[in-house]
């Protein structure tokens, strides 16, 4: 996982909680999004999504040394 694609995953998470506490997005869509935020910081400190390793998707980017 990609350190912009970590950066994403928290201020998501961060914005979701913001409208969540502040009222914005109440009831159980804002529970269910709550948990899908939760899930957006785990994944961004472990470095590891299991939906993109199931996928084989990669968003770490590769410096090719240049000769």
């Amino acid at each position: 996982m990609g350190n912009n694609d970590k950066i994403f995953r928290v201020l998501v998470a961060v914005l979701v909680a913001i409208l969540y506490f502040t009222g914005v997005i109440p009831g159980a869509i804002g529970i269910g999004l709550m948990v899908v935020a939760v899930i957006f910081v785990a994944t961004s400190l472990l470095g590891f999504c299991p939906i993109y390793a199931a996928t084989g998707m990669n968003t770490c980017s590769t410096k090719e040394k240049k000769s």
